[in-house]
């Protein structure tokens, strides 16, 4: 691919081997429309993946030579995707491409930033629970507004990549540092189905401590944000950010 496309899909990819094969099929048929790339991130997978990765003109591989995290994977495939509208979406068939047209249809619409939210989580009780108190604990802090950040399916515009900072656990953060920027945020319903393979790769016991760290220096960083007004400006006066 030579042209810049309209879209990129971006998945991160680790260990998940099994679910490719559907995943691309169900990706193939839902964008078979539209101009795009898929572009796969894998995070130094150990098992079959990257032969799984079906290689034609419109997939772009990107290889991690060990394990960096999700927040690297992704923060990747954003700095490295071609298209004018970036869409997220896990590897691991939670998330349903279907719902990728309606978020493309936010953006046409005026959004910036489009949050899917899972409204009939096919979790457990106790990660439903958890994933509750961190969304509403995270919200308070960094006043981002969105209710379930932990869902990776979003679609922005690439404009909005140049406000993210590589940092591990960013990928929590996105909406917030997102609209901190003074990007125009929605969100809207979306599905979200049983993992059929593997397990979840994130624990209560290797997030929670770290999230709360990172949650504290974000909302210092938002409150360090520079205001600047520009006078007799050629234009209308304007605001940064």
């Amino acid at each position: 691919m030579n042209h810049s496309p309209e879209i990129s899909i971006v998945v991160p990819i680790y260990n998940e081997a099994e679910s490719l094969p559907q995943l691309q099929k169900e990706l193939f048929s839902v964008l078979h429309d539209y101009d795009h790339e898929i572009v796969f991130v894998d995070d130094g997978s150990t098992d079959n993946s990257v032969a799984e990765i079906q290689r034609v003109s419109t997939v772009r591989l990107l290889q991690f030579v060990k394990n960096s995290g999700q927040s690297a994977a992704i923060y990747a495939g954003l700095v490295m995707a071609r298209g004018r509208i970036l869409v997220l979406l896990d590897g691991d068939l939670q998330n349903d491409p279907n719902d990728i047209p309606r978020l493309l249809e936010e953006i046409e619409k005026g959004a910036d930033l489009v949050c899917g939210y899972r409204i009939k989580r096919r979790d457990d009780w106790f990660k439903r629970g958890q994933s509750f108190i961190a969304n509403a604990i995270r919200s308070r802090f960094t006043k981002d507004g969105v209710r379930d950040t932990g869902c990776t399916l979003k679609a922005m515009r690439r404009e909005c990549r140049e406000a993210l900072i590589p940092f591990y656990g960013m990928h929590r953060f996105l909406p917030a540092l997102i609209k901190g920027m003074g990007y125009h945020l929605v969100e809207v319903p979306v599905n979200h189905r049983p993992r059929l393979h593997g397990t979840s790769k994130y624990t209560f016991g290797n997030r929670a401590l770290r999230a709360t760290i990172d949650m504290l220096g974000v909302r210092w960083l938002l409150s360090r944000q520079m205001k600047i007004r520009l006078k007799d400006f050629s234009e209308e006066q304007k605001t940064w950010p």
